[in-house]
C-alpha cells in the first residue's frame, strides 16, 4: 500500500500537507514512531535522500539503542514506521496549534491503516500534544498525562491496548545540545524494541 493514495484517497488533500509517498505492507508494523513536524524540504524527511537530515539523527538513535540499522528499510524491516504529527512544514520556531489541528485528520487516518501495532512512540512535545487530541476526541480524555517527558518515562501508558511512550524528538540541529535527552530517546528506542521482538 502506498501512504500518500491511501491518505489521499480517505481525505482530500489540502495544499501544503505533505505525505510519506512509501509502500508499505501495514500489519508488518509494529510500532509507529510520530516525530514532530516534516521538514521544508521533502528530501530530507524520512523517506527522502538516504542521506535526508531526518536520518542523520534518526540512525544514530537506533544505533545506541543496539539496532543495526544503517538506512530507513532496515527501520521499516524491523517493523517500526516513522511519521511527523504536523505534515506542513514549521513557518517559525514554534509550532501553533493551528498547524497540529490541520494535520490531525491525516495522523488520525495514517494511524488507522496499522492493523497490529503494539507501541506508539510520541518523540516530542508536539507528537506528544497530537496524539491526546486525537484520543480526546474519541474518548473525552487525554491518554497521555499532561506531565514532563522526564516524568514520564519509566510509566506504562496503554490507549486501546497499545503502549503509548512519550519520549524526546529525534531530528533537528538541537537534538545534538542536550544530550541526556539523546540518551533517554535511544533508552526508550531499546524499550521499544524488546516489546515488539
Amino acid at each position: 500500500m502506498n501512504i500518500k493514495t491511501e491518505l489521499e484517497t480517505k481525505l482530500s488533500t489540502a495544499s501544503g500537507i505533505y505525505l510519506n509517498n512509501i509502500e508499505i505492507d501495514p500489519p508488518t508494523i509494529k510500532a509507529i514512531m510520530i516525530n514532530e513536524v516534516v521538514p521544508s524540504d521533502p528530501i530530507q524527511d524520512f523517506y527522502g535522500a538516504a542521506d535526508a537530515d531526518y536520518l542523520k539523527t534518526t540512525i544514530p538513535l537506533f544505533q545506541m539503542a543496539g539496532a543495526k540499522v544503517t538506512s530507513i528499510q532496515d527501520i521499516l524491516q524491523k517493523g517500526i514506521y516513522i511519521t511527523n504529527a504536523v505534515k506542513t512544514p514549521k513557518s517559525e520556531y514554534t509550532i501553533d496549534k493551528g498547524s497540529i489541528e490541520n494535520s490531525l485528520p491525516y495522523l488520525e487516518a495514517e494511524l488507522s491503516l496499522f492493523p497490529n501495532v503494539k507501541v506508539i512512540m510520541l518523540m516530542g512535545d508536539v507528537a506528544k500534544k497530537a496524539f491526546n487530541m486525537i484520543t480526546k476526541k474519541a474518548s473525552k480524555k487525554n491518554a497521555v498525562p499532561a506531565v514532563s517527558t522526564y516524568k514520564l518515562r519509566n510509566s506504562e501508558i496503554y490507549y486501546e491496548g497499545i503502549r503509548i511512550m512519550p519520549s524526546y524528538i529525534m531530528t533537528g540541529g538541537n537534538i545534538l545540545i542536550e544530550k541526556s535527552k539523546v540518551t533517554m530517546a535511544a533508552e526508550d528506542i531499546a524499550t521499544m524494541l524488546e516489546i515488539i521482538r
